[in-house]
């Protein structure tokens, strides 16, 4: 056993195989870790951290570190540390990312249309507004994609790619779609079916994998995700199974009819209604995997985890055999930053099914 003092800062350098770059890992043990925890006899402590290099924008790497194994500490604030487990959680914690053999180049693609040429040709918003980012490696094969889509309650918003997804091995594709008042449902979910749809008819030309297409989003975009993998009609209108989603990921989304929806139609913000713009008509036992997050329910607006809650439980009765809810505490409406390391795990968790 190594042992260091609960003020010291150790630094590990780890050469990453076929890169030029090294990743310099700053591991703090400081009281607070310490004292914010009750240590009995063997237990863990987690030390939850971003670094990141010096380095170019592109070269920019970011990881979470889990530094885990502890001993309770001794006298005079020692920590006995196992240093095999400590680099085995780094290891196995830093969101799918291979230490050895990773390609850390990714290019971006911008504004890129999904919509048929005919259609865009017809309406300028079609033109401006129904365009996505792919966000994905270089140089690889195989690799999953996350379809996003942005919240904003289908008034507002713009595509980006989440700090937090990037140079995670995988692509990320950013969908901007039409608002309202410029347009009224069902517009928004054909929007986001025909971007899905270009995904999965584009993705393989970049090295993606078709059988690993991840569909998420945050709040509009969640319940535009749940509606897309739930009601097989949007996708099918372009000759797609919705069945080869291969997980639905919707972050603080609606379950019932979308409140935009129901604005539409004269129907005040705190009268619910379910009909086929609601994620909840459309339950069935068939689905893809489905993750549900959301924020604290005591913080979520209008009843947000309760819709999901519900949603979780219908897909249960209707036979769903992989459905789950993740109810973030302490974090209000559509907390991006902390749900992403769940949607990443979600993401690996499916893959290890595929295989």
């Amino acid at each position: 056993m190594t042992t260091v003092t609960t003020e010291a800062m150790m630094m590990a350098n780890f050469k990453l195989a076929g890169s030029l770059r090294r990743g310099g890992f700053f591991l703090e043990y400081g009281r607070d870790i310490i004292e914010n925890r009750v240590m009995i006899g063997r237990t863990s402590i987690f030390n939850r951290n971003f670094f990141e290099t010096e380095a170019k924008a592109t070269d920019k790497l970011e990881w979470e570190v889990f530094a885990l194994a502890g001993f309770r500490p001794r006298k005079g604030g020692m920590l006995a540390l196992n240093p095999a487990v400590l680099v085995a959680s780094i290891l196995s914690q830093v969101g799918g990312l291979s230490l050895l053999g990773q390609d850390h180049s990714y290019y971006l693609q911008k504004d890129v249309p999904y919509q048929e040429d005919e259609l865009r040709s017809t309406d300028p918003y079609i033109a401006e507004r129904c365009v996505l980012d792919l966000y994905a490696p270089k140089g690889r094969q195989g690799y999953s994609t996350i379809v996003w889509f942005h919240g904003g309650g289908l008034r507002n918003g713009n595509k980006s790619v989440p700090e937090e997804f990037k140079e995670k091995g995988i692509a990320v594709v950013a969908v901007n779609y039409r608002l309202h008042p410029k347009v009224k449902a069902p517009v928004y979910i054909q929007d986001a079916a025909a971007a899905v749809a270009w995904v999965f008819e584009n993705i393989e030309k970049s090295g993606g994998d078709a059988s690993r297409i991840f569909v998420s989003g945050s709040s509009a975009g969640g319940y535009l995700t749940s509606m897309i993998g739930l009601d097989k009609s949007w996708l099918g209108a372009h000759g797609i199974d919705a069945n080869r989603i291969a997980g639905l990921i919707p972050l603080a989304g609606h379950a019932i009819t979308h409140f935009t929806v129901r604005a539409e139609r004269g129907i005040e913000g705190t009268q619910p209604i379910i009909d086929e713009l609601a994620p909840l008509y459309h339950v069935r036992g068939d689905a893809p995997p489905v993750l549900l997050i959301t924020g604290d329910r005591e913080l979520e607006m209008l009843g947000r985890y309760e819709e999901n809650a519900y949603l979780m439980r219908m897909l249960r009765v209707a036979g769903h055999p992989d459905t789950r809810i993740m109810e973030l505490d302490g974090y209000g409406h559509s907390p991006v930053s902390a749900a992403v390391p769940l949607i990443l795990k979600e993401v690996q968790r499916v893959e290890k099914m595929l295989k």
